[in-house]
């Protein structure tokens, strides 16, 4: 009986190369270290009180906030797809992220272009 978690991943296909089940969980990791990142500029860009347009600043910090707890729940949703496929021997999924953190740094920064021009 396999009782690794979760079992909806590990409970489907065979055994893939081991490298390339690391390989995964090093992305998913990177997506990790990502979200911290934008958790903490978005943290630092309210609480360093920069001299910007104090509404736009705040909605910049928490586009950011709110895309590094995005991307967790993201990554694991991309883990498990990826992993899944690497079981059952099929092509590999599209990532999720790209365009979410794409769209959300453009987001951030066009807000913080327009809280610097309005101070």
């Amino acid at each position: 009986m396999n009782r690794r978690f979760p079992a909806s991943v590990f409970s489907r296909g065979q055994e893939p190369d081991a490298r390339f089940t690391l390989a995964n969980e090093r992305t998913y990791l990177a997506w990790i270290r990502t979200a911290l990142a934008f958790l903490a500029g978005g943290v630092a860009l309210e609480l360093l009180g920069l001299e910007l347009h104090p509404e736009l600043r705040l909605a910049a910090s928490l586009v950011l906030i709110i895309v590094g707890m995005l991307v967790p729940a993201l990554a694991w949703i991309g883990w498990a797809r990826t992993e899944r496929a690497l079981r059952e021997n099929k092509p590999l999924p599209a990532s999720l992220l790209g365009a979410t953190l794409g769209i959300a740094v453009t987001i951030a920064g066009l807000l913080l272009v327009l809280a610097i021009l309005l101070r």
